[in-house]
């Protein structure tokens, strides 16, 4: 007699993921649950896998994430894209998977490339969630001493420099709880992002500005802000605040990480704004 085999549930860590050709590259992106679609789009040199603490809390949606490209498993562009073609990479994907509408969540570089396809696409969004960004530039800068860090992806490639910088770099939880440093530091190293692919979005973030534009973003938005983000300063959200037509900005008690260190209540916030603009 055979046994029974049991049918394990499929987690974000365990899904596989894909790949689609967009301009020539290989992008390779994730599609997890179901509900209503909600694009995650991550922060410098960040690769996919690192949205694994937020997934729990959004549990009522179809979630896609993407590696950008010369992040985790995307191929490298040949020269640096502008924030508008990295926009029309998130179109294409979501062409590609039949989504015409989607909420879009950006987390810092993410938040930069979630306003400009907001921008761009007005009707492609139902509902946009900023989350530690700024609007481009100018813009309220960081701490000399983050920003010196921010300069290079070094932190992709040695764990002991992650552990060393962690907490002058995000503040927060991080800075605070050397197991939440431990935490972020597997999916980090094991698909970092290519040298090229992370100075060309530094790039993109130095040549981004959407001031003039940012009263295009037609969809209800949530700003959020960390008190303790060396990165970005606090004070950026409010110029979204001023800038962007149905905005909520709200100050989060936590560093740049706090969508990703176990930040008490974020991921339930972000959850609770998308389900109450059905």
């Amino acid at each position: 007699m055979g046994g029974r085999t049991s049918k394990v549930p499929k987690t974000w860590s365990t899904t596989t993921a894909s790949f689609v050709q967009i301009g020539g590259l290989r992008i390779r992106y994730r599609v997890f649950g179901t509900g209503r679609p909600l694009l995650l789009i991550m922060g410098i040199g960040a690769n996919l896998d690192m949205w694994q603490p937020l997934i729990p809390a959004l549990s009522g949606h179809e979630v896609i994430a993407f590696d950008a490209p010369g992040t985790g498993g995307s191929a490298t562009p040949r020269l640096p894209r502008s924030m508008r073609q990295n926009a029309d990479v998130v179109r294409v994907l979501l062409d590609r998977l039949g989504l015409p509408a989607v909420d879009v969540l950006g987390l810092s570089w993410g938040g930069l490339l979630a306003q400009k396809f907001a921008i761009d696409h007005p009707t492609r969004v139902r509902r946009l969630v900023l989350a530690a960004t700024m609007p481009g530039w100018p813009s309220i800068p960081g701490r000399p001493s983050a920003l010196r860090h921010l300069l290079s992806p070094k932190r992709y490639y040695s764990s002991a420099h992650f552990t060393e910088i962690a907490g002058d770099l995000y503040g927060g939880r991080v800075r605070q709880s050397p197991e939440v440093v431990l935490s972020q530091l597997q999916h980090r190293v094991t698909r970092p992002p290519s040298p090229s692919g992370y100075f060309a979005q530094i790039a993109s973030t130095w040549t981004y500005s959407g001031l003039l534009s940012l009263h295009r973003v037609k969809a209800p938005t949530l700003v959020l802000a960390g008190n303790d983000d060396p990165i970005i300063p606090e004070r950026n959200s409010l110029i979204f605040g001023r800038l962007i037509p149905n905005v909520t900005v709200e100050v989060v008690d936590g560093g740049h990480l706090f969508l990703l260190d176990g930040t008490p209540g974020v991921g339930e916030r972000v959850a609770t704004f998308l389900e109450s603009h059905d």
